[in-house]
């Protein structure tokens, strides 16, 4: 995926969508600092007005960084690397490690990628792909047998453990062997 470019339409529009967002926190920024009620802020020096316009930037600014740091951990634990997530913003792959140091988790060592589970009278065993991705096995009390459906990658060991679980609690005997 690379860089998206936007249409002069969807621009107009963004830009209007942001300065509709943003004037009601220039006008509480402003009215805060000045003491004036919101519908004399601008009778102030033109200044004053614009600085506090580009603190309110400034909030929205953080705001973005915050909800693009998100967004870029969401990609990473759904096994993005660091070359996709700079190919998308526009970076290399080194930028995007740099900008978003934890987005992207290393694949731990070969012994820490199973785990075993055991619960309602069946085990399963969780298993981590190369990829990064979760999957599992198991064996019900009652005998049945079952895989990670198409051979599903869960995002995490905890993912992938509670379709494990669901499934152990589906084929566990009776009603006395669910603790």
């Amino acid at each position: 995926m690379m860089v998206s470019e936007i249409t002069p339409e969807e621009q107009a529009e963004l830009d209007k969508a942001l300065y509709d967002a943003l004037n009601p926190l220039a006008l509480a920024i402003r009215s805060r600092e000045t003491e004036l009620p919101a519908d004399r802020m601008w009778e102030a020096d033109p200044v004053e007005v614009a600085l506090s316009v580009l603190a309110a930037w400034k909030v929205m600014d953080v705001e973005v960084r915050q909800l693009t740091a998100r967004a870029a951990a969401t990609a990473g634990s759904y096994g993005a690397s660091y070359e996709q997530l700079g190919a998308v913003w526009g970076i290399t792959r080194q930028g995007a490690r740099k900008k978003w140091p934890d987005a992207v988790s290393r694949p731990a060592p070969a012994t820490a990628g199973k785990s075993a589970l055991a619960l309602f009278g069946g085990t399963a065993e969780l298993a981590q792909s190369p990829s990064g991705g979760w999957c599992w096995t198991g064996m019900g009390a009652d005998g049945a047998s079952g895989t990670a459906a198409g051979g599903t990658l869960y995002a995490t060991a905890e993912e992938a453990a509670a379709h494990a679980g669901a499934f152990l609690k589906e084929h566990a005997l009776g009603t006395g062997d669910q603790s």
